[in-house]
């Protein structure tokens, strides 16, 4: 599935800007954004939202991520905003995918969310024998854990993890 998304045609891509959002929250607590809001109507972050939406399978706007830089790695949440079996199972589905591809080294996922490659999987990539991802299930949705005693590997993770807060507006525990 994640491969049929990745060949949609580059032009789809240059029309929805393939700019980096520039409005960053840093650390503290997760926001969630609605179309109509301040800061979310820009059509970068649209564009954002509309790419996570197709590479994850919900609705960004009513889902919340986020973003921990840990001491030994650090850890992506992503959880409905409400009761939604559906799409909590989309969630648990893609996150398990998730920690599958970036075991691999396999980054395409961010990359075409994001329209570029995201800082800090190169590397990532590069150490991933040196970088464990573990799934668990929470409430509305699911978590990847990732853990490295590489510090190498995790100045990239942190790298990672910094630049998802950014252009997700997300919250996250900075380390």
């Amino acid at each position: 599935m994640r491969a049929a998304l990745l060949a949609l045609p580059l032009g789809a891509l240059v029309a929805c800007g393939g700019q980096a959002a520039p409005d960053a929250r840093g650390s503290g607590p997760a926001v969630t954004a609605s179309p109509g809001e301040s800061g979310a109507g820009d059509t970068a972050f649209a564009a954002l939202q509309e790419r996570g939406r197709l590479g994850m399978g919900v609705d960004q706007y009513t889902s919340t991520h986020v973003f921990d830089s840990l001491e030994d790695g650090g850890r992506i949440e992503l959880q409905r905003d409400v009761d939604d079996p559906e799409g909590v199972a989309i969630i648990r589905a893609h996150l398990r995918e998730i920690a599958e591809a970036f075991a691999r080294g396999d980054f395409r996922t961010p990359a075409f969310v994001h329209a570029q490659e995201v800082p800090g999987t190169r590397i990532m990539a590069e150490r991933r024998e040196h970088i464990r991802y573990t799934f668990r299930e929470l409430p509305r949705g699911g978590e990847v854990r990732i853990t490295t005693r590489d510090p190498e590997a995790l100045a990239a993770v942190h790298e990672f993890l910094a630049f998802q807060r950014k252009e997700h507006r997300a919250g996250g525990h900075v380390h």
